[in-house]
C-alpha cells in the first residue's frame, strides 16, 4: 500500500466506532506508517481487523494483546503524541 488510493482506503479503515480508536489509528498512520517495516505494517493491518471493544481494552491497558508483537505495537501506538 503506497499509492494515494491505497492510503485513502487505509485511512478509511482507520475510522472506527470509537473516537479514541480513530485518533490512535490515524495518528499511527500519519506518524509511523511511511517508515514502518513490512512486518509492522502487517501487524497494524491485523489490528484494523480487530473488534472495537477488544481493541479498546488493549489500548486502554485493561488487557494485553494475545501476541507479544501485537502487544508491543499497541504500546508503541499508545505512546505516540
Amino acid at each position: 500500500m503506497s499509492g494515494a488510493d491505497d492510503m485513502g482506503r487505509l485511512r478509511w479503515r482507520c475510522r472506527r466506532g470509537m473516537r479514541e480508536l480513530d485518533v490512535l489509528f490515524t495518528r499511527y498512520l500519519d506518524q509511523r506508517w511511511a517508515a514502518a517495516s513490512d512486518g509492522e505494517r502487517g501487524l497494524f493491518l491485523q489490528l484494523l481487523d480487530g473488534e472495537d471493544d477488544r481493541l479498546w481494552r488493549w489500548f486502554m491497558g485493561y488487557e494485553a494483546a494475545p501476541d507479544a508483537e501485537l502487544d508491543a505495537l499497541v504500546r508503541r501506538i499508545r505512546e505516540l503524541s
